[in-house]
């Protein structure tokens, strides 16, 4: 008998899938330059359904892992071991209200993960700008490259997700691995702190992927309309737009290993961090057509994003010590939303300079 675990991760991604040709077959039947008005009206769309899935988990979230009496919620905690630690209060002789604490958990946990994953998104996008100028391809073919990109992620993700919670739930690793992953996020941090923007168009010829397609495939010379693929010779080539498209998922996979570790700082719940990430990247496609031609006023914002890296890493490797002064998940969101807040009001408040030819620094108008 199929668990009801199982029902709503199939109906989730079933869902999911849903949306996205509804996208693609029916509001992307020919490739065009998406407008910023098509961009906002997609980007609110996805964060309404966002919204409205919190709202689901916050008042039905007990349906995901099958939860119909306190044995089961008992065992789901211990199993799960929800960030909320010995502060998750569950009462055998108060069953309903143990469950509404539990949903309450679970709906905090997954939008402070959305929030994260969501933020952590927008380096994603600096670099998918890059790799398109740097490919020098037509704006009009950006939609569908990002398309199958969303759903490369979302396969990728998912092992990602479910591997990762494996040896944090295992015994023997899970112990450790925690204070692997918080460690790496403080190096990922300081990183991108230290290394500061880099929006130089990287060396096209010389990326490793451009390499390894080089070596294993037939890659024909030009671009071909919004074709990946092209039959030539009596053989099927790949176009440099399939090229780009590896790249984009290649560039993802990177990403992953620095955000999927950050909102298992949050939960250790599999299905909330697969839920929050699947959402974020969701959105990633129409945020980048939101945000591409303003980008430039939120210079600092990279910034932010490298301390958010550095208090999550942080508050893994003290999560024990946190639980046992009474630190509450609420707290992440709110220093998360005040580095989000700081780093976007001091971008509005200080322009950022750019070179002109003459090499003098002029400052941005709005």
């Amino acid at each position: 008998m199929i668990s009801n675990e199982v029902l709503f991760f199939v109906g989730f991604i079933v869902f999911i899938l849903s949306m996205l040709m509804l996208d693609l077959g029916v509001f992307s039947k020919k490739s065009h330059v998406v407008s910023f008005r098509e961009a906002a009206i997609w980007s609110f769309t996805w964060i309404t359904v966002a919204v409205i899935f919190y709202l689901i988990i916050r008042n039905y979230g007990h349906i995901i892992h099958g939860i119909t009496s306190f044995e089961d919620l008992k065992a789901v905690v211990a199993r799960i071991a929800s960030n909320q630690g010995s502060a998750l209060k569950i009462d055998p002789s108060n069953y309903q209200q143990s469950l509404e604490s539990y949903r309450h958990a679970i709906a905090l946990e997954y939008i402070t993960g959305y929030l994260l994953e969501y933020s952590l998104s927008v380096d994603n996008i600096f670099v998918i700008i890059l790799i398109f100028v740097s490919f020098k391809v037509n704006e009009r073919y950006y939609k569908k490259v990002l398309f199958w990109g969303i759903l490369g992620a979302i396969i990728m993700r998912f092992l990602f997700i479910f591997l990762g919670s494996a040896l944090i739930q295992n015994e023997v690793i899970g112990k450790w691995i925690f204070y692997i992953f918080g460690g790496f996020l403080l190096f990922s941090g300081a990183k991108m702190f230290f290394d500061g923007d880099d929006d130089e168009p990287m060396e096209t010829d010389k990326h490793p992927i451009v390499k390894l397609a080089s070596r294993y495939f037939s890659v024909f010379p030009r671009y071909v309309g919004d074709r990946f693929f092209i039959k030539k010779y009596g053989r099927i080539q790949i176009t440099p737009l399939f090229v780009v498209l590896l790249i984009i998922e290649f560039t993802d996979l990177i990403f992953a290993v620095d955000s999927v570790p950050a909102v298992f700082g949050v939960t250790k719940d599999p299905y909330i961090v697969f839920f929050s990430n699947i959402f974020a990247i969701l959105g990633l496609r129409s945020m980048f057509f939101f945000l591409s031609n303003i980008m430039h006023m939120f210079h600092y914002l990279k910034v932010g994003l490298a301390f958010l890296l550095i208090f999550i890493g942080g508050k893994m490797l003290v999560q024990e010590w946190l639980i046992s002064i009474g630190f509450k998940n609420y707290y992440s969101l709110i220093v998360i939303l005040l580095i989000l807040g700081v780093s976007i009001g001091a971008s509005l408040l200080f322009p950022q300079k750019e070179t002109t030819e003459e090499g003098e620094k002029a400052e941005v108008h709005n």
